[in-house]
This record gives C-alpha cells, structure tokens and sequence, in this order.
C-alpha cells in the first residue's frame, strides 16, 4: 500500500488527483501541499471532499518539505520551473517522481525549454532521466522510469490523434494542422481577464496564435513517431465549457486511401490501448464523451476529394490531459494493472 504526496494539491489538476487516488485499490495514505492554503484542510478549498475516507488521514494541506519527507510517490502540480528540487530530492531516497509542469518534457534538451519557457537547468544529468509520460507510444520506457514528464493536454489529444498515420507514414510531416479547443480550466485555478465570465461566456477565441508554449512539445514527439522532423501549425482556442479538449487535426495524405481502411488502420493500431476509443465510422467525436474520464475518443474523417485526412481527437484535459494520465503513469511503473482507479466511465450528459 502506497504513500503518496501532491504538491500543489489545491490547483485543479492536484485536485483531480486526490479525487482519483482516492479511488486507488493501492493508496494508503495521501499527504497534500499547498502554498495558498497550508495549515487548511482540502474540504476548505473544495468542499465536495468533506466526506473523503477518514483512512486517508485529515487531508490536511502540508508544506512541500512535509510532503516530500512522508512520501515515496510524489506527483508535481507545481508552476513551470519548481519541480527541479523536489524531483531531486524524492528520487534520492529511491521514489518515483511524476511531474505535471513542463519542466521535464523536453528532457536532456535544454535549448527548447530555455526558449520556450525562459528557464535554464540546474541539474543536466536530472534532465536525462526523464521519460516522456504517454503511455501509449513510451510504455516500455515508463515501466522502468523512476522520473515521469506528463505530457502537456493540447500534445496529449495530437499525438495520439496523429500517432498512427505518423508511425505508417501516411501523413506527409510538412502538412500538419492542429486546431484544439479546451475548456477553462486549462488556464490553471488562478483567475485573470481571459478566463472572467463574462469575457469567455458566449464565445470561442484564438490565444497564442503561433506562439503557443506546446507547440515544440507536440513537434518534438510527432517527429519521433515519424521517424523524421515534423513542423505543424498549432492554433488553441479557449472554450465556453469548464474542461474537455477536441483536436481537429487536418493532414496532405501521402497515398490515396479510403475512410474505410484508414478506419481498419487506426482500430488495428489501437486494438490493445484500453483508453483509446476508434469511433465507428460516421461517428463525430465530441469532448461531452470523454468528461470526467481517461479517454481519448477519436473520429477518422476524410476531405471531399479524398487528399486530406482529418482525425478527431477528444480528451478531458484534467483527466487524460493530466492527473488521470500521471496515474496511468503511476501504474506502469509501478507494475500494477495500467487501469487500475481508472476505469470511470464519462456521464451520459
């Protein structure tokens, strides 16, 4: 049975983990920091855990050097550029560190990440260790990682979208388009002019046009399931809804193909990825499906002329898009069964 600390455990993807782990047939005890709110109870913060199991201990918020000291599983929800000391210090004595921040997506890569996010590392070798957390293109290297990148939600829902015509060679790389949407709770629990009511109600917008920090991040492992460079355009737009992502991915085929066998394709590829659900052709796939779950449901559509593939990709971004995906984690390198606390199904409406 399992000791198991959060940091940062009062934002929204922290909290989507105490929900989850509760649910764990292997957790013992949790142990949560929170900077905002050490010395609370979670209940403060979120009152619909006020009836969490009393075996679980007061869920009471710690600081981070409490967390770190009781746990050997320990799951970041720090902000970009925190998680380096922490990482550290778990996996001295031996732990297993998963990170839901950026900071080690890019792993012994420096130079995107310096780029991108405006930091420099402190610890190279740390960098090296870590394995990038999607389970179904690195499962064998998750098995055996003791320090686990999360993925991003946006690269998360165009990877796995675009995985298999990447592996096979049917997308030509230089003629990828990726529109994603997702709900507000991408923003992160911290309120700002963006994500205020009255500014995101009634209306879907572009942000970060070309200029979005998952862009490297989504070409960086789409070229490694290619097995060449890819360089795709990436536009998000923030949605009227509180979670979920849908990827519209658009892509030049490199070879005439009908709907039919691209289906046969991605049902074969996927046939052994409990999470990944190939609707039935004519299907559309919508993020109303996927909430509050695991999943990735994708649609495989075809233009008009038959000369561009266009992949449907939909996931929760709090759940697949993060906490559920960092346990899917947990699970593989921990050798439990991969869908172990996972197997809610998405509410019917």
């Amino acid at each position: 049975m399992l000791n198991i600390g959060i940091l940062g455990a009062t934002g929204y993807a922290g909290a989507e983990l105490v929900r989850i782990l509760i649910a764990h047939p292997e957790l013992k005890r949790l142990a949560l920091s929170s900077v905002s709110f050490e010395g609370k109870k979670l209940e403060s913060v979120y009152p619909s855990f006020a009836s969490a199991p009393a075996e679980l201990g007061s869920l009471e918020l710690e600081s981070a050097d409490a967390v770190l000291e009781k746990s050997y599983i320990v799951f970041s929800c720090l902000p970009h550029g925190h998680a380096e000391a922490a990482a550290k210090r778990c996996l001295a004595k031996g732990g297993l560190f998963i990170d839901i921040s950026a900071d080690f997506r890019f792993g012994e890569d420096e130079e995107p990440y310096k780029a991108w996010y405006g930091k420099s590392y402190g610890d190279p070798e740390l960098y090296a260790q870590a394995v990038y957390g999607l389970p179904e293109f690195n499962r064998a290297l998750i098995k055996k990682a003791r320090l686990i990148a999360n993925p991003g939600c946006y690269p998360t829902s165009a990877e796995l979208g675009l995985y298999p015509v990447l592996a096979e060679g049917l997308a030509d790389p230089d003629s990828i388009i990726i529109d994603s949407a997702s709900g507000v709770t991408g923003a992160g629990r911290e309120p700002n002019q963006s994500t205020h009511y009255p500014e995101c109600a009634d209306s879907i917008s572009p942000y970060k046009v070309g200029a979005h920090r998952h862009q490297p991040e989504i070409d960086r492992y789409l070229s490694k399931m290619a097995g060449k460079p890819v360089s795709s355009v990436f536009t998000p737009h923030l949605a009227p809804m509180n979670r979920g992502i849908v990827s519209t991915i658009y892509f030049k085929l490199t070879k005439a193909i009908d709907v039919k066998d691209l289906h046969t394709l991605y049902s074969s590829f996927y046939e052994d990825e409990f999470f990944v659900r190939i609707l039935p052709l004519g299907l559309n796939a919508s993020s109303r499906n996927v909430r509050f779950s695991n999943f990735c449901d994708i649609s495989l559509h075809l233009s008009s002329n038959g000369k561009t593939g266009i992949i449907v990709s939909t996931i929760d971004n709090m759940i697949k898009g993060a906490a559920g995906q960092a346990v899917q984690n947990m699970n593989l390198a921990l050798g439990f069964k991969e869908t172990a606390g996972l197997t809610m199904l998405p509410p019917a409406f």
